[in-house]
């Protein structure tokens, strides 16, 4: 594609992704209800249903982002038309395969398309980063090609290449992309709120210390680790609560009640709130304390992990797209349908018999937030960018 030719959802990779991510975050749980109910597809599993929002979801909002930041990384120009179109196919094989992974395409047409787009994610990514010369973003250059790793695994187990594979594969991919949100919200939370609280005349700024941040860091892979290879451990409990400590002081230190008035910032405070209470909840459970370790994986996963989703996508749209950094009044109320969405289903292996109830509310909940996110930022990621 000529660059005068290239389509506006191909000039940068937040619009296609995002936009693919809102409409999959509510077919992919519509179709997981239903499976629940009993009236699925064949194909969609336990594992389908984790698979997918990790690799599907939280993998296609990690392209978005990165592939849109990377730009500004480096100084080098955008992905964009032809590599960006060819990701965004590779994306859709991939859930199309997993789609019927278990009906009618053998397990290696499945691994291979379903590889096509995390490992074509990595090398677009560390071709940016590597020729911008940006070593800061290294890390993510690994985690990313990590990502694509553990879906291999997944597939060897799925395939019973390698049995017990998938389960190995889906927890530390869970505690990866965890780690995802650790870096790059350590980045833009204290970040965009400095900005926006200098703008307000405030003189008390966020503070980002050294220590902490490399605790949170340490401490969010050591749980990882332990989590996926020693779950019920009295060890993997004490570091849960280490890495909720960790990861509260610093939440603590980025002045995020004084930004309670700018829903847009405020949700990423609250996004990042759901890993300390994610880890004080896996702790709890190891130590056999009122939850489960479902409510504590729901606190990070559909937590941290969703939530965050959803708060910088709609920020970084509006930002990307010249458009005034101001939550609409629809796009606050899918903060709030989101964030009950997570608290009823974490709360809801406490409710006995009523925990389907729970799983369908929570579901319907999420459901109608990214049907929100969908409405509202369809014109703004598929018009051009206003002046």
């Amino acid at each position: 594609m000529k660059p005068d030719n290239i389509p506006v959802l191909l000039s940068y990779a937040f619009r296609p992704f995002f936009l693919m991510n809102g409409i999959f975050a509510m077919l992919s749980i519509l179709l997981w209800v239903m499976t629940l109910h009993g009236s699925g597809l064949p194909g969609i599993t336990p594992y389908w249903h984790s698979h997918e929002m990790l690799i599907g979801f939280a993998m296609a909002a990690v392209a978005g982002f990165s592939l849109t930041a990377v730009a500004n990384w480096t100084g080098r120009p955008a992905i964009k038309g032809t590599p960006l179109a060819l990701l965004v196919i590779f994306w859709l094989a991939g859930r199309l395969a997993m789609l019927f992974s278990s009906t009618w395409l053998p397990a290696s047409l499945v691994f291979f398309l379903d590889m096509l787009f995390p490992v074509m994610l990595g090398w677009l990514l560390s071709r940016e980063i590597i020729a911008g010369h940006s070593r800061r973003n290294y890390p993510l250059v690994a985690i990313v090609f990590l990502v694509a790793g553990l879906n291999a695994i997944y597939h060897l187990g799925a395939a019973q290449w390698l049995p017990g594979g998938e389960r190995l594969a889906i927890y530390l991919l869970i505690h990866t992309i965890v780690l995802l949100v650790t870096i790059i919200a350590g980045r833009i939370v204290p970040s965009f709120s400095a900005n926006w609280l200098r703008q307000q005349g405030q003189t008390e700024m966020p503070v980002n210390s050294d220590i902490v941040n490399k605790a949170a860091l340490a401490l969010t892979i050591l749980v990882g680790l332990a989590a996926s290879f020693i779950p019920m451990h009295p060890l993997t409990g004490v570091l849960a609560f280490g890495a909720a400590i960790a990861h509260g002081l610093r939440l603590g230190r980025w002045k995020g009640l004084a930004a309670i008035s700018n829903p847009l910032l405020f949700v990423l405070h609250i996004s990042y709130l759901w890993l300390p209470v994610g880890y004080t909840l896996l702790g709890c459970s190891v130590f056999g304390w009122l939850f489960t370790p479902t409510a504590a994986l729901h606190a990070l996963t559909m937590g941290a992990i969703g939530s965050m989703v959803l708060a910088v996508t709609t920020r970084v749209a509006l930002g990307h797209t010249g458009r005034p950094l101001q939550a609409a009044r629809l796009t606050v109320l899918a903060y709030w349908l989101l964030m009950l969405a997570v608290l009823v289903r974490v709360l809801g292996p406490l409710s006995g018999q009523g925990y389907l109830v729970m799983i369908d509310t929570s579901a319907m909940g999420w459901i109608l937030a990214f049907a929100i996110f969908t409405w509202v930022y369809w014109p703004v990621l598929s018009q051009p960018r206003a002046n």
